[in-house]
């Protein structure tokens, strides 16, 4: 008797992960739909080349009798097609769950940590598949490099980028806990997302709860964060030092895997680690600790160094990971940095490689607009020449809550006590006619955020010359 093909109906499927998984799920042989409150390219251009059915709405006369469902986090635990569902008993899976079930094999190994864990999972991943590992991978971002952000596979190797924000409206569980990790790699650790973990010290209760159960850690030793929670941990030997059988460490100097001479361009990044000569096409000194902990762990695996090194040099990045979205006489960058440490990072990298002035355009994720996260925009924007506030999205605040979040006008406030030349500009042809008479020959514009910018970016680009990079659309 022939297989029956199986259905999974995806609430939510219109998110960078999401709609990763539905692809992965239809190239396995699945019957895949899915819905979601709109829909815009890449997302919907991927959704439609590969097969996968999908409408915007929720219609529950639409979705027929699917073995499964998934819940994307921001669907809403009240939306209609969840309940119809459960009234039909049809197991239901947050994403985090799914993944879970579905894509965790022998071998899960687990990118974590405050930054670099898009980047780097997604590197790892391609590192595998170039050594003919064949792992089952996803990861939140799109990768230039990649076929698609998830997939589905027999191999006995998994890869998966480990978030630490909350599974489901439901279920405050952090999405890397059900991904099981055997293998884990470990970024950074800084207090984030003071939305669901309000105190600094609860941020860090989670990393340490997942520390404590892998045994195989490769990990920065020059992160404050990290050193912290593996003091506290007890991952030391009677010696003081800490056991390689728990954390092999690496950083620039006093760890198994270092790296230095350090000399980055407009084309890419050249420097070494453990004085091998490595090149990345990608932009960002920050993205040489990202390429030596998967270097690190990928020889820990076993994995030839020359096939190491081959990957690196191909990987070409993520969208919206420093992406030069226009070339020519102004270069206009995108780049999903949405808290002041974040933004301060990337700007630094900029400030590195560029002389002429960054105007900056910024708008922070939820988190970045608690006011418990005042303090971390203090110099935050000191490379930058002009920062522009735009209207900010809005968010969804409980009737209940005594805190609301910060709007555009006062974040500007507060972004302007360290840095002056700060505006706020609510409305969005006026903020690009701030840009058409701000930026001059070689200067740099650089959209920072969690969002899309309401096709801004698109905008400016289309203002200027014709350009040397091809004009990608933004993802909302």
């Amino acid at each position: 008797m022939p297989n029956v093909q199986k259905h999974i109906h995806i609430i939510g499927i219109a998110g960078v992960a999401t709609s990763a998984i539905a692809i992965a799920f239809k190239n396995v042989g699945w019957k895949v739909t899915g819905s979601d409150k709109g829909f815009f390219p890449p997302v919907s251009t991927e959704l439609t080349k590969h097969g996968v059915s999908f409408y915007a709405g929720w219609h529950i006369e639409k979705i027929g009798m699917p073995d499964i469902a998934v819940v994307g986090t921001a669907s809403g635990s009240k939306n209609p097609e969840t309940a119809y569902m459960k009234e039909k008993n049809i197991p239901i899976y947050s994403f985090a769950e799914a993944v879970g079930k579905f894509f965790v094999r022998e071998k899960s190994i687990v990118v974590a940590g405050t930054w670099g864990k898009t980047s780097s999972s997604a590197l790892l991943s391609f590192i595998l598949q170039k050594a003919k590992l064949d792992p089952s991978y996803m990861f939140g971002g799109i990768s230039i490099s990649h076929d698609s952000s998830a997939k589905l596979t027999d191999s006995k190797y998994s890869v998966f980028e480990g978030d630490e924000y909350k599974s489901s409206p439901t279920d405050t569980t952090p999405k890397f806990a059900y991904y099981k990790p055997t293998h884990l790699l470990l970024t950074a650790i800084s207090w984030d997302h003071a939305d669901l973990y309000p105190t600094e010290e609860k941020y860090f209760d989670t990393f340490k709860n997942l520390i404590s159960k892998v045994d195989f850690i490769v990990a920065c030793k020059d992160n404050a964060g990290i050193k912290r929670i593996v003091d506290e941990k007890g991952l030391v030997n009677e010696e003081g030092s800490v056991d390689e059988k728990k954390v092999i460490w690496y950083g620039k100097n006093n760890a198994k895997y270092t790296y230095g001479d350090i000399e980055q361009s407009r084309s890419g990044l050249n420097f070494k680690i453990n004085g091998i000569p490595i090149y990345s096409p990608m932009l960002g000194e920050f993205q040489i600790e990202n390429i030596t902990g998967c270097f690190a762990l990928a020889k820990e695996l076993g994995i030839d160094e020359k096939i190491i090194i081959e990957a690196i040099r191909e990987f070409e990045g993520l969208k919206r990971r420093l992406e030069k979205r226009y070339s020519d006489e102004i270069e206009v960058f995108d780049d999903i940095a949405h808290s002041g440490e974040k933004a301060q990072n990337t700007l630094s990298t900029l400030r590195n490689i560029y002389t002429k002035k960054i105007i900056a355009i910024f708008e922070p994720n939820a988190g970045g607009r608690e006011r418990s996260s005042i303090e971390k925009y203090d110099d935050a924007f000191k490379n930058a020449d002009l920062v522009i506030i735009p209207r900010l999205t809005n968010l969804k605040v409980g009737d209940n809550e005594d805190e609301r979040p910060m709007d555009g006008n006062e974040l500007a406030s507060i972004i302007s006590k360290t840095h002056k030349n700060t505006v706020y500009i609510e409305n969005d042809t006026n903020l690009i006619d701030r840009l058409k008479d701000e930026a001059k020959a070689e200067d740099i514009i650089i959209f920072m955020g969690s969002h899309g910018f309401r096709g801004m970016i698109e905008e400016i680009i289309n203002y200027l010359p014709s350009s040397t990079i091809s004009v990608k659309t933004s993802l909302s």
